[in-house]
């Protein structure tokens, strides 16, 4: 190993910016997956609404849907993608400490996380959560096919 110095200059303004901007898009994602989130629950509590209607209107007065497997199916998956979005909408409590920037993956269960830790953290579960919401709708979606 060589005991020469390593060379160093301090940061320019284009790479203090490009650092900044890399800081503001990790804090940005929570609020990116709650627009995500309150875009998804319009959906989800127009698109039944929507079904009914136009099941009323094409059947008539006397329209009447056939409940067989694929419409709990249908109804279930609509249920429980609503149940996800809302719960990835509300806020969930971390234990974060604040003169952490990024906590030791050993230590994050006892001593909470770091705060860049709790921005990835949080964007993940919320991620997860609306990614299964959105496969569980468009399911349910899907399977309104067959209930007619």
């Amino acid at each position: 190993m060589s005991n020469k110095p390593i060379a160093v200059r301090p940061m320019s303004e284009n790479e203090k910016l490009l650092q900044a901007k890399f800081y503001e898009a990790i804090v940005a994602q929570s609020e990116l997956l709650d627009k995500w989130s309150e875009r998804l629950l319009t959906l989800e509590l127009a698109v039944p609404s929507l079904y009914a209607a136009v099941l009323k209107l094409a059947g008539g007065e006397d329209a009447i849907v056939t409940v067989n497997a694929a419409f709990y199916v249908t109804f279930g998956c609509w249920l429980a993608a609503l149940a996800l979005t809302l719960v990835a909408l509300f806020p969930k409590r971390w234990r974060v400490d604040p003169t952490v920037l990024k906590q030791d993956p050993a230590r994050m269960a006892q001593d909470g996380l770091g705060i860049e830790d709790f921005f990835e953290k949080s964007a993940q579960y919320k991620r997860g959560l609306l990614i299964a919401a959105s496969v569980l709708f468009f399911a349910g979606v899907f399977s309104a096919v067959f209930t007619v």
